[in-house]
């Protein structure tokens, strides 16, 4: 099977510009993108596509085992800039696909130009000096809610995520993208996310890195943001006068800017 078709790639914008490797995070598609992607494209040459078990990416494509890891999908980030031929790419993760975006870039740093990290958190669990935002009850509960009823935990879930309650509209579609998502694909990967612990991954990302945060998010919290600047050797952290999860959806002419600056346009 063909990257392009497995993971259903779109490539849009300028070709002579630099090119920019959009990713999404759990539970969403490329579609969420698309604020961004219209305030880029005049400007940069934009790739897009959606993880496996996610939006449009080929069904047959879904393997539990290898998406039980967030390795399995950083591979497959490898093979697409390396099928489509691509360099000095800039990548921009957001949430888990940050740090995807961190295990590509480790695994395949000549392909790599720069690493930019929208709301990213290495770790959701709360740890000795470490503030995830989660308990292992809180995460245990999440985790339970969404196996036993992902399309009713998706509905409860996007307006917590995406913030900004005067503007119901955005939640509506993080919950249609989250509908978007294999259910049972959903319950792999959220383990992966929910479950994972990378912070010792952050300190392999030799490429320049930007962390996009928000001044309120109850899912990464400032002091994510903050340490994963402070364990990413020369890493820039701006944050956002924005709120929620989704800067990308909610703020996306500050998630523009800040993004072209950091890529050189």
């Amino acid at each position: 099977m063909d990257v392009a078709t497995r993971n259903n790639v779109t490539r849009v914008g300028d070709p002579s510009g630099p090119t920019l490797v959009l990713a999404h995070g759990f539970g969403c598609d490329q579609q969420l993108w698309h604020r961004v992607a219209s305030r880029l494209r005049d400007r940069f040459d934009l790739v897009l596509f959606d993880h496996v078990g996610s939006g449009n990416a080929e069904p047959a494509a879904w393997d539990p085992d290898k998406y039980a890891s967030l390795n399995g999908y950083a591979d497959d980030v490898v093979e697409l800039v390396e099928a489509l031929d691509l360099r000095d790419v800039v990548f921009v993760g957001h949430s888990v696909a940050a740090m995807i975006g961190a295990l590509a870039v480790s695994a395949a740093p000549a392909r790599f130009a720069k690493l930019v990290m929208v709301t990213p958190s290495p770790r959701y669990i709360d740890d000795d000096g470490y503030r995830g935002g989660f308990t292992h009850a809180d995460i245990a509960e999440l985790l339970d809610s969404l196996e036993s009823n992902y399309l009713g935990w998706s509905q409860a879930m996007a307006p917590t995520i995406m913030g900004n309650p005067e503007r119901p509209e955005l939640a509506e579609d993080l919950a249609t993208t989250f509908c978007r998502t294999d259910p049972a694909a959903a319950k792999v990967f959220a383990r992966a996310t929910f479950l994972a612990d990378n912070r010792a991954d952050l300190a392999g990302v030799s490429v320049p890195t930007l962390i996009v945060d928000c001044r309120q998010d109850v899912i990464a919290p400032p002091e994510v943001g903050a340490y994963v600047r402070d364990h990413i050797p020369g890493a820039q952290l701006i944050t956002l006068d924005a709120t929620g999860h989704c800067p990308h959806v909610s703020a996306p002419d500050a998630t523009a800017e800040v993004v072209a600056a950091f890529a050189g346009r």
